[in-house]
């Protein structure tokens, strides 16, 4: 099949999940075409059968804000012309919902009919979509999608109870590449650069937004630093980084602490983790949870969101209340107590991150893609 998609091109979990999903499907043989303003982080454009179209934003002064969604939808419209597009797969609901809905009626204009799947992160639900000021135009962009999933079922309860929506949402979980993460040998792996050989390593990788908690992240390390040697390895960039910073020189564990920035080589840096920290406020799903798990990293996280779907209390990790940075720092003890108990977790960390396999997890994509695109021929 020739299919679009759509996605935020940064580190976000979203486009990462959009890129590795287009280029599993570009390895079972399908034509992508990635249409977005940057080519996205983790795409790798010499591969066969992807393509990457940019979407160019003119500027203008009469403009306080130059519209993307127009310059998008225009964008959609060519490419679905020029390379004979059969399905449309945008991730998020606002803009790319939004503007895939627009473009599908220009489109339908000169005769030219083609289904969109809309995808589910979180962020366009339940903080920006939930808003006032964009509900309306959320809530007609799902309605008006051919095809709806969520990436988890924490995050389909949510659409339901805050959307008045009218077409039903699949669950399709994120994913993880599992032959990818088992060929980062653990010999490759430099860990002396990083730590000691008696110190233990966490780690943490966001965008470093409030939502994140990045506070706790510290503190729970600060806690745990104190009964065993340790280093802390914080990856990503973001608003809350510069405070998590100086909360550190506060605590007087500075010369303890790896700020990283962003990375294009995390799976190199969770394979010499022993535990990896999420004690986010909200997760739809938990991403980068799942990415620790598959490199055999113990999870200590909340209890929120799809987070419980990802990581399994007491067998890959452990869930605990938002803040409740206590019990967190008492869990990561807990494996962390002894290298019997420690490798035990890593094992069935990498046994639950296999459930989320890509290729358990591509082939229900394409199966919607179809169901799409034969629904749309009955319509006609």
């Amino acid at each position: 099949m020739k299919i679009a998609i759509v996605c935020y091109p940064t580190f976000g979990g979203s486009g990462v999940v959009a890129t590795e999903l287009g280029t599993e499907l570009a390895k079972r043989g399908h034509e992508i075409h990635f249409i977005t303003y940057k080519q996205p982080v983790r795409l790798e454009l010499l591969a066969n059968h992807i393509h990457f179209h940019e979407v160019n934003i003119p500027e203008y002064p009469l403009f306080k804000y130059q519209p993307y969604e127009l310059a998008l939808s225009s964008k959609l419209v060519d490419v679905v012309k020029l390379h004979s597009i059969e399905v449309l797969h945008v991730h998020y609901a606002i803009p790319h919902a939004y503007a895939g809905y627009m473009a599908k009626k220009m489109l339908e204009e000169e005769g030219i009919k083609i289904p969109m799947v809309t995808t589910l992160h979180g962020t366009d639900i339940t903080l920006v979509g939930n808003h006032p000021f964009y509900k309306p135009a959320v809530t007609f962009s799902i309605n008006k999608s051919d095809v709806v999933t969520s990436v988890s079922q924490s995050l389909k309860d949510d659409t339901l109870r805050l959307f008045d929506t009218k077409v039903p949402i699949e669950v399709v979980p994120n994913f993880i590449d599992l032959d990818k993460h088992n060929n980062t040998k653990s010999n490759d792996c430099q860990r002396h650069v990083m730590a000691e050989e008696h110190e233990y390593i966490l780690t943490h990788v966001s965008n470093f937004r409030k939502v994140k908690r990045i506070d706790d992240v510290v503190k729970v390390f600060y806690e745990v630093q104190k009964s065993i040697p340790a280093k802390l390895i914080m990856v990503g960039e973001g608003p809350e980084k510069e405070i998590a910073e100086e909360l550190c020189q506060k605590l007087n564990i500075e010369n303890k602490v790896i700020f990283l920035g962003n990375s294009d080589e995390v799976i190199e840096i969770l394979c010499f983790t022993d535990i990896f920290l999420l004690p986010s406020e909200k997760e739809s799903f938990g991403l980068a949870a799942l990415e620790a798990m598959a490199c055999g990293v113990p999870v200590i996280s909340t209890n929120t969101g799809g987070l419980p779907e990802v990581n399994e209390h007491g067998i890959s990790g452990f869930l605990s209340d938002v803040g409740d940075v206590q019990e967190m720092t008492k869990n990561t003890l807990k494996i962390l107590k002894d290298k019997t108990t420690l490798n035990i977790f890593k094992i069935e960390a990498k046994k639950t991150a296999a459930r989320f396999d890509i290729h358990k997890i591509v082939p229900v994509y394409e199966k919607l893609y179809l169901q799409s695109v034969e629904k749309l021929k009955i319509k006609l």
